[in-house]
């Protein structure tokens, strides 16, 4: 993204420029950080854009200034892959063409490459209608959406502080035919992914229990509890503890344990009230086993909603050109997606925030090692996106 963004005209940052590393969330080891590095670079990656991207700082930033005074108008791509090995039988496409993934337990099963395709072809597109177009346009390719922990560090370092207008776009999710469209997406959750870890004291089960302190019971405790957080009178709640883990042999009173943790809401606040109540009870879970415990930020959403005037303005683009025939009144993400860091920003700072569902035949679910779609959607999707630039960028 980088090389091309750059050779077709735009200003490119990317690493330390676009990231603030306090914000980063699930941030892999420094190993694993460089041995994909390394990856990279052996699989054809250019040395000096990896040196930049050091320490998974990989969200790239690609600004184009045009002659005519005008908005900042933003749109926004996500371009991480799933941690899926992808299916390596005849039956799946990819595989039968020669174009799955090379590397194991990694797979685009999300349609992010797609989204990465588009975003590409737009930038391009737009760069050739340079001397028709007013203001400037950033095009932002996000890391780590999966896990939703990629924009929120792109967003504090203040990317989009300037935008006035900010388009995100999805395919498939809910709309699985091509041709249709929704130029407005609901079902938005905030959410906050956390690990919790317990520490607690080792001792022999038979000959001196007391002497021990259970981690695995200050884990149970927390588990049982956070289940039992009220729900919110003003929207949705939720809350899981999708993984225990924890203990070292059935004869040894546990000193180790972790539960990982997400909290959902329909708006950012009822989000954090869920938030601060789990904080709580996995304190004091810790403190009634005699444990102590520790808390890492894994990844988070905000809630958020389209803006009813930009939403228009997409679908009477999306009218106009007639390429996506069938419009929806709206598409439902169903949970959470970090591109609601930037739309919140940028809506807080008065500007103006959507996000674009686009449909498309999928071979099997989201998250799927068969997942696959038809890539007929993408000059369609293309023709919206770089339409509604356009339209933002002459009009303003």
């Amino acid at each position: 993204m980088a090389k091309t963004l750059t050779e077709l005209g735009y200003e490119v940052s990317t690493g330390a420029a676009v990231h603030d590393e306090a914000s980063m969330m699930g941030v892999p080891s420094k190993a694993d950080l460089e041995k994909h590095m390394q990856r990279a670079i052996d699989q054809g990656a250019e040395k000096a854009w990896v040196e930049q991207m050091a320490g998974g700082k990989t969200g790239v930033v690609g600004v184009m200034k045009f002659a005519k005074p005008g908005p900042v108008v933003a749109l926004r791509v996500d371009m991480d892959a799933n941690d899926l090995t992808e299916a390596a039988e005849e039956k799946h496409r990819p595989f039968r063409e020669g174009f799955a993934s090379v590397n194991k337990g990694a797979m685009h099963a999300c349609g992010h490459d797609g989204h990465t395709s588009v975003g590409l072809a737009v930038a391009e597109v737009l760069a050739g209608m340079k001397d028709q177009l007013a203001g400037t346009i950033k095009m932002i390719f996000q890391p780590a959406e999966e896990g939703v922990r990629g924009a929120k560090a792109m967003m504090v370092k203040g990317v989009v502080d300037d935008v006035k207008y900010i388009v995100g776009m999805h395919l498939g999710v809910t709309l699985r035919k091509t041709g249709q469209v929704a130029c407005k997406t609901e079902g938005f959750l905030a959410t906050t992914k956390l690990d919790a870890t317990f520490t607690g004291v080792p001792a022999h089960a038979g000959a001196a229990p007391e002497t021990g302190k259970n981690a695995i019971l200050a884990a149970c405790t927390a588990t049982l509890n956070l289940h039992a957080i009220s729900r919110h009178s003003q929207g949705a709640s939720r809350v899981n503890v999708g993984v225990i883990q924890g203990g070292s042999g059935r004869n040894v009173i546990p000193a180790n344990a972790v539960i990982k943790v997400e909290t959902r809401g329909a708006v950012s606040e009822i989000n954090d009230y869920v938030y601060a109540e789990a904080v709580r009870i996995i304190e004091a879970a810790a403190a009634m086993q005699g444990c102590k415990v520790s808390m890492e930020l894994m990844g988070g959403a905000a809630g958020c909603e389209n803006d009813p005037e930009l939403v228009a303005r997409i679908r009477k683009v999306a009218e106009r050109q007639k390429l996506l025939p069938e419009i929806v009144e709206a598409g439902n993400i169903g949970g959470s997606e970090d591109c609601t860091y930037f739309m919140e920003r940028v809506q807080k700072n008065g500007g103006q925030a959507a996000f674009v569902m686009v449909g498309t035949e999928l071979a099997a679910g989201h998250h799927d090692s068969f997942f696959d779609f038809n890539e007929e959607a993408l000059v369609p999707a293309i023709a919206l996106m770089s339409g509604a630039a356009a339209d933002l960028l002459t009009q303003g």
